[in-house]
């Protein structure tokens, strides 16, 4: 009874959670769409953070720790008459040293991409494609050893299928995808025997079949302050289609000048094939950054 009441409140957190990331994705949402030139319109930023502290004879306490985090988040579109072409890629990485102790705190690597042939003013018959994986070894720290928990393709998710897109700018974008394969690989002995992240025991692949739903909206809160939502939905017909699984990135860039700014990020998971929980990673700091 316990455990069917966890899994009850679960699905509301998540259902709360959908509701007002959509809501956010409507605001200033005008019927309106901006007008763009033929051509390739690409941009992005990189950005690097570091943090710092050492202590010497410092009785109030505290360890010598520093902190260092690297993103790369860059947009390709490409627009020629009715058809248009965005591609996302999205490249962190992150690690902190505590005395004498390294771990991981970002590791992150995504590609999205998505065709689409205008049918009406805001509206486009679409086709997308999204790749996601990380790149080193990730652990349970509150183990002892440490428990490798995920590698590079261990997971790896691969999802595409047809829909439509609603497109009002580059910066404002919404795509419906009601039959979108998606494809889980775990590429690692171990954790395939534990059936980690929804495979059969012993098995690498995973595959579901529902639909996704890709929501994007970046704008400026206030001068030299962006912000970027990345919303993504699935709901998976052959397996508890009512078990959405969410996927929102915020991340935030607040400019000092041409190369120094200060960025927050959130990263907010539910999938229950990983975890039966909400996962929520946050990241703050101040660091260099460069548009391109």
């Amino acid at each position: 009874m316990q455990n069917e009441n966890y899994k009850k409140i679960n699905r509301m957190k998540k259902l709360v959670l959908a509701l007002i990331i959509l809501g956010s994705l409507s605001i200033n949402a005008q019927d309106k769409k901006e007008e763009v030139k033929d051509g390739w319109h690409n941009g992005g930023d990189i950005s690097l953070m570091f943090n710092q502290a050492s202590f010497d004879n410092w009785i109030k306490g505290g360890e010598n720790s520093m902190a260092l985090n690297g993103l790369v988040n860059y947009n390709f579109n490409h627009k020629k008459g009715i058809n248009i072409w965005d591609t996302k890629l999205i490249a962190a990485y992150g690690l902190s040293r505590i005395s004498d102790e390294t771990k991981k705190t970002d590791d992150r690597f995504e590609i999205n991409s998505v065709f689409g042939r205008q049918a009406s003013k805001l509206w486009f018959y679409s086709f997308f494609g999204n790749f996601k994986t990380q790149m080193t070894d990730g652990y349970d720290y509150n183990v002892s050893p440490y428990a490798v928990t995920s590698k590079l393709f261990a997971p790896a998710y691969l999802s595409f299928g047809p829909g439509m897109l609603w497109k009002k700018s580059d910066n404002l974008k919404v795509n419906f995808a009601p039959a979108t394969s998606k494809f889980t690989f775990v590429n690692d002995d171990t954790l395939s025997a534990a059936g980690a992240f929804g495979v059969e025991p012993g098995e690498k692949m995973r595959y579901e079949l529902g639909m996704a739903i890709d929501g994007y909206y970046k704008f400026n809160l206030m001068k030299n302050v962006s912000m970027e939502n990345i919303l993504g939905l699935y709901s998976n017909y052959l397996d508890h289609p009512e078990n959405i699984d969410v996927d929102y990135k915020m991340n935030m860039v607040m400019t000092i000048n041409k190369y120094i700014s200060a960025n927050f990020g959130i990263n907010l998971l539910y999938d229950d094939n990983a975890l039966q929980d909400i996962q929520l990673k946050e990241i703050l700091g101040i660091g260099f950054n460069a548009k391109f």
